[in-house]
């Protein structure tokens, strides 16, 4: 009888056993996350609590880092075929599945505990951002690029959530953050699936519009970008900003336009890159922004 080969852990110390996490949960990734439900937080209250941040701090960091560990769990093997990913903790076996589930498991219960303390809205929408992330997003990345919109939803409830935990209810004006950060996702996860596309490829990810770097994929990413500068006048158009802030946003989204225009004229990655970057900028500046504004 043919014995079956299964793969030995890797024994590591302590201190790199907190690497491999920090790995696990992408926490560079986690803290743009905790920041823009901060910002949307900030933006949504009225008065403002110190111990409702802290909740929303925690509940938000261990909501996220409970997504980023389950998807690594599911794209384990995945990982293995691209560069930029084969060095993480689970295709180098660091530490097991096993264990790699327990941490995950118990980080999403104490993230939707902690946001559910808040308000049980702010729960909800904590758990359904796992949900929507792990069971969607993440398997429909070998799919169909369609991924890229289902993951646009729970990319998106960040600033909403923050809302909802300043107000205890959803509105018009949270759904405008979460409209604006929705339509962000798309020039700023192309920008990424442009520059990576071998990677992808390699692993059977379906993330560009057209599956190759062309015109017709390039055309795409101008058009979201275009989207997102249009987007910008939402805010005051419903009364949530004033001009100021209609200003910044068109700004920084020109800043994601220009590039994605020299994208469509010469295909070079090095332009998906700049949109990718710009994008990084538009987020934390765009709620910037948008609370200053609020606050004059």
């Amino acid at each position: 009888m043919e014995a079956v080969k299964t793969e030995e852990t890797i024994l590591i110390n302590f201190s790199e056993r907190l690497k491999c996490y920090a790995q696990l949960f992408k926490l560079r990734l986690t803290s743009f996350v905790v920041i823009s439900a901060i910002f949307g937080y900030y933006i949504g209250a009225s008065t403002y609590n110190f111990s409702e941040v802290i909740f929303l701090i925690i509940g938000g960091f261990f909501i996220t880092c409970s997504s980023n560990a389950f998807n690594q769990i599911i794209e384990k093997d995945y990982d293995k075929l691209m560069k930029r990913t084969q060095n993480r903790p689970l295709p180098l076996n660091k530490f097991g599945v096993g264990e790699a589930m327990w941490v995950a498991s118990i980080s999403g219960l104490l993230g939707i505990v902690m946001l559910w303390l808040l308000n049980p809205l702010t729960g909800s929408l904590g758990a359904l951002a796992i949900v929507m992330y792990v069971a969607l997003y993440t398997p429909l990345k070998r799919i169909s690029t369609i991924s890229v919109f289902v993951g646009a939803f729970p990319g998106a409830f960040p600033p909403m959530l923050g809302w909802v935990a300043a107000t205890g209810s959803f509105s018009l004006e949270a759904g405008i953050l979460f409209a604006m950060q929705f339509l962000w996702q798309f020039p700023h996860f192309w920008a990424i699936a442009w520059k990576v596309n071998d990677d992808y490829t390699n692993a059977g990810f379906k993330m560009l519009p057209f599956g190759k770097k062309n015109k017709s994929t390039a055309a795409i990413i101008l058009m979201s970008t275009l989207l997102l500068f249009l987007a910008s006048f939402l805010p005051e158009y419903f009364h949530i900003t004033g001009r100021i802030a209609t200003i910044g946003l068109l700004i920084l989204s020109l800043l994601m336009v220009y590039p994605a225009i020299k994208l469509v004229q010469t295909l070079a990655d090095k332009y998906a890159l700049r949109v990718m970057l710009m994008s990084y900028l538009y987020l934390i500046l765009s709620l910037s922004i948008i609370l200053i504004d609020r606050l004059l």
